[in-house]
C-alpha cells in the first residue's frame, strides 16, 4: 500500500503524517518506503520531515530507516529508467519534430525579415512615386491654367482684331458691340494679365476712332444728300403736277370734287391708288441708315447731345450754302429760280423725314 503526502493540507498534519511513517517503518521492518512526495520548492515540509528522522536515531531505529530509503531510491529510479525506456522513442519524434520546428522558424523568421525588408522598400518606392504623382499632378493643374489663359488670351485678341475687321468693313455698330463685349465680358477673365491692363487702355482710343469713322460716313451722306436735293425737289414738283393733273380729271368728271384743295383729306383719299414715296421710288432713293447707325453709335457713347448740335450746325451750314448771295429773276427760262426752289423743296423733305425717321434728332422748330 503506497503511502503518500498530501501537498494541499496544512503543514502540522503532514508532520503528524512523516511521524507515523517513520514509526511504520521501524515498527514493521518493512524495506520499502512509501511513495512521498514532497515539493521541493516548499521549505515547511522538511521542517516537520528532520524533527521525524531525529526521532528515528534517538529510537535506535536510524539504520533500519536509511536501509528503507535505499531501497525506496534504487525502485525510484528502477521505475524512472522503465518510464524513459518506454517513452524514448516518443521523446526522440518529439525532439526531431521541434528540431524541424526549430528550423522551420528560422526559415519562417528569415522569410519575414525578407519580407519586411521588401516592404519598405517598396513602401519607400511607393512614397517617391506620390511625391512624384503630386508634383505631376500639380505641374498638370499649372499646365491646364496655362492653357485656359492662353485660351482666353487668344479670345481677346480675336475681338480685339475683329473690331479693326468691322472699321474695315464700315461696320461701325457691330463694332461698337464687340468691343463693349470684349470690355465688359472677356478682358475680365485676364485682369492679371499685362494684355488686359494694355488692351483696356486702348479702349477709349478705338472708341473714338469708331466715332471718327461713322462721322466720316455721315459727313459723306450729307454731302450726297445735298447733291441729291435739287433733283429730289425736281421729281417732288412733278410728282405734284401729275397729282394736280389728275385732280383736274376727277372734278371734271365730279363737279363735287371742285370744291376740295389739292392735299386736301378728300383729294388724298382720291388720290390713294396712286400712292408715291417720294424718299424711295424710281427715280430717287435717300436710305437713312449712315444717320441711324451714327445716331446709335453716340448714344453708345453718351454723345448724344454732342451729336445732336454737331448735325443742326452741318444742315445749318447747307441750308447757308443752298441759299445764294444774288439770284436772276428776269432769266428767259426762268431755270435760276426753278432750281433754287427745287433745292429748297429737297432740303425740306430731307428736314421732315429725319424729323419722322430720327425722333428726338431734330425738333420742328428747328426745321
Amino acid at each position: 500500500m503506497p503511502y503518500a503526502i498530501d501537498q494541499r493540507v496544512d503543514p502540522d498534519v503532514a508532520a503528524q503524517q512523516v511521524r507515523k511513517l517513520s514509526n511504520q517503518l521501524v515498527l514493521r521492518g518493512e524495506g520499502l518506503i512509501p511513495k512521498i512526495t514532497l515539493s521541493s520548492l516548499e521549505n515547511q515540509y522538511f521542517d516537520h520531515l528532520i524533527p521525524a528522522i531525529e526521532d528515528a536515531g534517538t529510537g535506535g531505529k536510524g539504520q533500519q530507516l536509511l536501509q528503507s530509503l535505499a531501497h525506496f531510491s534504487i525502485e525510484r529510479e528502477a521505475e524512472i529508467e522503465s518510464i524513459c525506456s518506454t517513452n524514448h522513442q516518443g521523446f526522440a519524434s518529439a525532439s526531431s519534430q521541434l528540431l524541424l520546428v526549430s528550423e522551420q522558424s528560422r526559415a519562417l523568421m528569415t522569410d519575414i525579415h525578407a519580407l519586411s525588408r521588401s516592404t519598405q522598400t517598396s513602401t519607400e518606392t511607393l512614397a517617391r512615386e506620390k511625391k512624384a504623382l503630386v508634383e505631376s499632378r500639380a505641374v498638370r493643374q499649372n499646365i491646364d491654367e496655362a492653357n485656359e489663359a492662353l485660351r482666353d488670351c487668344l479670345e481677346v485678341l480675336r475681338l480685339a482684331n475683329q473690331v479693326y475687321d468691322l472699321l474695315g468693313r464700315k461696320s461701325h455698330y457691330s463694332a461698337l458691340r464687340a468691343l463693349d463685349e470684349l470690355q465688359d465680358v472677356h478682358l475680365l477673365k485676364i485682369t492679371k494679365y499685362k494684355i488686359a491692363h494694355t488692351i483696356r487702355g486702348s479702349i477709349p482710343d478705338t472708341k473714338k476712332l469708331i466715332a471718327d469713322a461713322v462721322m466720316t460716313d455721315l459727313n459723306t451722306w450729307l454731302f450726297r444728300i445735298r447733291e441729291t436735293s435739287q433733283f429730289l425737289g425736281e421729281v417732288a414738283f412733278y410728282h405734284i403736277e401729275q397729282r394736280r393733273a389728275r385732280h383736274k380729271d376727277r372734278a371734271e368728271k365730279l363737279m363735287s370734287l371742285g370744291n376740295f384743295k389739292l392735299n386736301s383729306a378728300v383729294e388724298s383719299v382720291a388720290d390713294e391708288d396712286e400712292e408715291f414715296d417720294i424718299l424711295d421710288n424710281e427715280d430717287v432713293q435717300v436710305d437713312f441708315t449712315p444717320l441711324f447707325e451714327c445716331m446709335h453709335i453716340h448714344d453708345a457713347l453718351g454723345q448724344r447731345e454732342k451729336f445732336k448740335v454737331d448735325y443742326a450746325s452741318t444742315r445749318r451750314q447747307q441750308k447757308d450754302l443752298l441759299m445764294p448771295h444774288s439770284i436772276t429773276l428776269v432769266d428767259p427760262d426762268g431755270s435760276s429760280l426753278s432750281e433754287l426752289l427745287e433745292g429748297i423743296a429737297g432740303f425740306a423733305i430731307i428736314e421732315k423725314a429725319t424729323v419722322s425717321k430720327a425722333r428726338g434728332l431734330r425738333s420742328l422748330a428747328d426745321v
